[in-house]
């Protein structure tokens, strides 16, 4: 009953659980605030109405899944002081710099531009309205950057001392925070995936309405519009997923070692990519595996004949700076969660391929298992997000901030297993409430369609706002 009510084990259930929560928003609210603000730049420089009806229509979604992100994302904040107290007093002057700031970019920036777009259809002149939803998908972004600087502190500390009187990091440079190397390999990474997820939504949406014959008008532009961003932003993620690696090897190398269930250090042929494999979980025996040799030493060092270090090698030398311990992640998590990031990536990347082929020149698939497939794909990138959160998260432990606090050491200390244990039931009822609230309101928003191009205009002729069209 003890093991089942230990404090830490329940406070990790419910961070981890509310920032998935959350993170179910996030990457759709700052994907979707720039397509809204690309069809919406269509419009403006064409004057074609299925541009304005699209930016209605995505419009309306996008603001739904602002309004549940906020929503979420106030809730997940609140833990730093309830359940992760010795946390926040450890590094609070040095973490609260660009939780301020991504507040002030999400709350003020943010907040004023989407109501100065709701409101300003027919109030504002159609350039400086335009510049409106632009600003919004800006301040998406910059909220982006402040929330991974952060969260880059936990994974690669920077611009601070220790005050070791006061028992605390300090802030010394916040330049050096915000310019943080996992932060600047990590928000182009981040940014360019957010992007896959808005176009899998919207690949989705068009699908479904294509797939009855209905707004063949809209949906046809909207289709293509998101099957090419798919397949773009997937290359992005790629490359800069690359970039991002060879940050993890340099700061973190237990990470990668994790991410492969690398126990022994390896170099060349021996350093290769297992795709599967199936063995003991100390590494001792492995029963099988299909391997792809060279690839892990090319991953991690641009070289085919580079050196990875192993796990074992990797906790000798962390005992040796940081004192007794475990500093190896819980591997099966580490190991499965970077392939099926990888995996449910690549594969809505192949489906966009594969709908860009079959609609080509205009062309409607007759078969329902196309459409099908495009429908029922959008988890797939959102998943692959989640799972490279997990494996970003998890691939840290046991460090809470990296080499400096153990996760162990950040709990509130005051909190009964009890106490965290009844919030956690409390917020997983409350936010199961949310999400089919959420994807009631979503999927009756999508499957209504876009609205008739008159219905966007009052008596004069002017776009109408969007309280009177929403």
């Amino acid at each position: 009953m003890n093991d089942a009510l230990d404090a830490l084990l329940l406070a990790r259930w419910q961070f981890g659980l509310t920032t998935i929560y959350h993170f179910l928003f996030v990457p759709i609210t700052i994907g979707m605030a720039s397509t809204v603000a690309i069809f919406q730049t269509a419009w403006f420089r064409t004057g074609k109405v299925h541009y304005l009806q699209l930016t209605h229509f995505f419009g309306k979604i996008f603001l739904i899944n602002f309004a549940m992100g906020v929503v979420t994302g106030i809730v997940q904040e609140f833990q730093f002081g309830m359940n992760w107290s010795d946390y926040s007093r450890f590094v609070g002057d040095v973490f609260g710099a660009p939780l301020a700031l991504e507040g002030l970019a999400a709350f003020f920036l943010e907040a004023t531009f989407i109501g100065l777009w709701i409101f300003g259809w027919s109030r504002l002149p159609r350039g400086v309205h335009l510049a409106t939803i632009w600003a919004t998908a800006v301040g998406t972004i910059l909220s982006a950057y402040f929330i991974i600087a952060a969260n880059a502190f936990m994974q690669w500390p920077v611009g601070f001392t220790l005050n070791d009187a006061r028992g605390r990091a300090e802030l010394t440079d916040i330049w050096a925070l915000l310019t943080n190397k996992v932060a600047l390999a990590a928000f182009p990474h981040t940014l360019v995936a957010c992007f896959m997820v808005a176009a899998g939504l919207v690949i989705t949406i068009a699908a479904w309405h294509l797939s009855r014959g209905r707004n063949l008008d809209t949906m046809r532009p909207a289709l293509k519009f998101g099957l090419w961003t798919m397949v773009v932003a997937g290359v992005l993620t790629v490359i800069t997923g690359d970039q991002l690696g060879l940050v993890m090897v340099e700061t973190q190398p237990m990470k990668m070692a994790a991410a492969e269930a690398l126990y022994h250090t390896a170099t060349g042929a021996d350093a290769s990519f297992s795709i599967f494999t199936w063995g003991t979980p100390d590494g001792v025996h492995e029963l099988f595996s299909i391997r792809i040799p060279y690839l892990l030493s090319l991953l991690s060092t641009h070289s085919l004949d580079g050196t990875v270090e192993g796990i074992n090698q990797l906790q000798a030398q962390y005992v040796q700076l940081y004192g007794p311990g475990d500093y190896t992640p819980v591997i099966w998590v580490t190991y499965w969660a970077f392939r099926w990031m990888i995996g449910l990536g690549a594969l809505h990347v192949l489906v966009a391929v594969v709908g860009l082929w079959v609609t080509r020149k205009g062309r409607l698939p007759k078969q329902r298992w196309v459409w099908k497939v495009a429908i029922w794909a959008f988890p797939l990138s959102l998943g692959a997000m989640i799972m490279g959160w997990i494996f970003t998260e998890m691939g840290r432990q046991p460090w809470i901030v990296f080499s400096l606090m153990k996760t162990s050491n950040g709990v509130s200390p005051g909190v009964t297993g009890l106490t965290v244990l009844i919030s956690l039931i409390a917020f997983t009822l409350i936010y199961g409430i949310l999400a089919v609230v959420e994807f009631r309101l979503v999927k009756r928003a999508a499957q209504k369609g876009p609205d008739p191009v008159e219905d966007h205009q009052d008596e004069s002729g002017e776009v109408a706002p969007l309280t009177t069209v929403y």
